[in-house]
């Protein structure tokens, strides 16, 4: 059994949930600032999670120059859909790469220093961070007048 593809496919699937709940909001709601998270829409932290794993698993573990995606460049959330299937592209291949991996394995510059980081660390660091801003973005869409669904992790097949 290969226990972080496994797990990945559960976070494929409770993101679906949420790309499911985005899609009741209006266009404008999806790119609407909402103030009271720090003027941040829902498409921009969208964007900023599938970032997170470009960085840290693509350019960083990886060695990809990957060019950061721009929120503006992503109109709807179907075009959303689109960045995370080449998110989910880029995690087969660090998690190809870096199997079973659990030494110190990747050199990583982090703020002014460097770290060494094993493929555990840098992938519960990725997916830890996507659901931190779920949270944020199923709040902002409350916050906006749509009520989530339960939102819980996607059951095991």
């Amino acid at each position: 059994m290969d226990v972080l593809r496994n797990q990945y496919e559960l976070i494929q699937r409770t993101r679906e949930s949420l790309f499911r709940y985005c899609e009741t909001f209006s266009p404008t709601d999806y790119v609407k600032e909402v103030e009271t998270l720090g003027g941040v829409s829902i498409r921009s932290l969208h964007a900023h999670v599938a970032d997170c794993y470009r960085v840290w698993l693509g350019s960083r573990a990886l060695g990809k120059s990957l060019p950061k995606i721009k929120p503006e460049s992503v109109d709807n959330v179907q075009e959303m859909r689109e960045v995370f299937k080449k998110t989910d592209v880029l995690v087969d291949e660090f998690l190809g790469d870096f199997k079973n991996k659990w030494d110190p394995s990747v050199q990583a510059p982090w703020q002014s220093d460097s770290v060494e980081l094993t493929e555990l660390w840098l992938f519960t660091h990725t997916i830890t961070h996507e659901f931190h801003h779920r949270g944020q973005m199923l709040k902002m869409g409350r916050q906006l007048g749509y009520i989530p669904p339960k939102m819980n992790l996607a059951k095991p097949k």
